[in-house]
């Protein structure tokens, strides 16, 4: 849960909220007791190496691709046509 605090707080001790954003902490900014903004860390991407990828699907089930694309065109509207 995202912890409040207010506008004065952000600009007087932006250092401990930097270093809360940095161990995972969300904050709400509030002003005259009105929340108008959040704060909350950056999702870093993680990266996956081929390996663990393969390893990872190596025992998924076999896709049959002729019945994933009839699966695929009777579930979306491929018509290339313009709608309107």
């Amino acid at each position: 849960m995202a912890r409040e605090i207010t506008q004065r707080q952000l600009r007087n001790q932006s250092g401990d909220v930097m270093r809360g954003l940095d161990s995972g902490e969300s904050f709400v900014v509030t002003r005259n007791g009105v929340a108008v903004g959040e704060l909350r860390p950056v999702r870093r991407r993680r990266y996956v190496s081929r390996e663990v990828a393969l390893a990872t699907f190596s025992h998924a089930a076999a896709i049959d691709a002729a019945r994933f694309r009839a699966d695929i065109d009777r579930l979306a509207d491929q018509n290339p046509a313009p709608r309107a």
